[in-house]
């Protein structure tokens, strides 16, 4: 089996590439970094270490390294003879490599190739939806019949911590030991890809909500309380008893937010939280708070990590969630002077007061019970 995957940085070497490898699919990595693509070509392998005590290594064998730009042509052809696609380039280059995606599937329509999947495996909702729409406005009408009906855009949700790293050999990438890949099965043409390490699901909302109001909750929780308390990564701010407690306590609110929306199984949403502190705490991952903490304002809005699963414990159990509060206080304090975001927001507080400038955040009213509830943790820290 062959898979096409466009990105060859860390994430795409460290986590998608090795799930494929393991999988048994020969890789082709498509990318427009030249050095990247001639160290794979000369290489032909890399390898993939655990950021644990053990230092756990894979190698990665039975790769290609085509340049989009030089070799456009093997791209093209790569695309229209591969069992799966598959992207880590970042949302917004998406619309860029969709060109290369289009001419890939004309040539497969032309050449009668079987159905196939692409799946865009970006930090976004909705990633290969998004990537289907840029693709067919590079089709004509009949093209885009045959994409429709011959090719599959399955979203997907994707959780590793890759950290920022420099390693004497180019190609070899650190990544956490955890890792999850949910793929959206109702979106499948053809066969379904094999993938043992991906879990296939029917409802890909649910896996989308419960990584944002747990992984993405918990790491801007430790981060916000950590820079308040004076600590510089994450790891050492979850070591922190008080802290711990409070990020515990969010995080079994939004527990009980998605166990009653979902239906997820309590004892095992449970597991799945003390994982997620486990990742906080591993002192192999070097993660600034200041760095986790920035864009306080888009992770206070009413649909983010924040807010929106407090907003839904508030209706489900008609009660305030405390832990979530001090979080969101210890958000409206956070500052840094290498994120714009944070110092508008402090700009914001200090022209209008803190009870305008959440509810501009939020669009909630001054006097909703949650935008007073965390002005008073706010006035708190004060």
């Amino acid at each position: 089996m062959k898979a096409t995957h466009f990105g060859a940085g860390n994430i795409g070497r460290g986590f998608i590439g090795l799930l494929l490898h393991q999988a048994n699919y020969e890789i082709d990595f498509i990318d427009v970094n030249g050095k990247m693509i001639d160290e794979m070509n000369i290489e032909q392998s890399y390898r993939v270490i655990l950021a644990n005590e053990e230092r756990e290594t894979f190698t990665v064998s039975g790769i290609k390294g085509i340049n989009s730009v030089e070799a456009k042509e093997e791209a093209i052809e790569s695309i229209a003879t591969t069992d799966l696609v598959t992207t880590a380039v970042g949302p917004n280059i998406l619309k860029f490599v969709a060109p290369l995606i289009a001419e890939g599937l004309k040539r497969r329509k032309e050449t009668k190739g079987q159905p196939v999947n692409i799946i865009a495996c970006e930090n976004m909702v909705g990633g290969s939806s998004e990537l289907q729409k840029y693709v067919l406005e590079h089709l004509n009408e009949e093209e885009k019949q045959w994409v429709k009906q011959n090719v599959g855009f399955p979203n997907a949700a994707v959780d590793r911590i890759v950290p920022n790293q420099k390693n004497e050999r180019l190609l070899d990438v650190l990544v956490e030991p955890f890792y999850e890949w949910v793929i959206d099965q109702t979106g499948i043409k053809g066969s379904k890809p094999e993938i043992q390490g991906a879990l296939f699901v029917d409802n890909l909302n649910a896996y989308i909500e419960r990584k944002l109001f747990t992984v993405n909750t918990g790491h801007a929780a430790t981060a916000y309380l950590g820079n308040l308390h004076g600590f510089k990564t994450i790891a050492e701010s979850i070591e922190d008893e008080k802290i711990k407690n409070i990020v515990l306590g969010a995080l079994e609110e939004t527990g009980k937010v998605l166990i009653s929306k979902h239906k997820f199984d309590g004892a095992e949403h449970y597991q799945y939280i003390e994982k997620i502190i486990k990742r906080f705490s591993n002192p192999f991952i070097i993660d600034d708070v200041q760095r986790v903490g920035r864009a306080p304002i888009r992770k206070l809005g009413s649909k983010d990590r924040l807010v929106a699963p407090a907003l839904d414990f508030l209706s489900l159990f008609n009660e305030v969630p405390h832990h979530l509060v001090e979080v969101m206080a210890a958000a409206l304090a956070f500052e840094s002077k290498d994120d714009p975001e944070s110092l508008e927001l402090q700009k914001n507080i200090a022209s209008n007061g803190v009870t305008k400038a959440f509810s501009e955040i939020t669009g909630l009213d001054e006097h909703h019970i949650l935008v007073e509830s965390v002005v008073q943790a706010y006035q708190k820290l004060k």
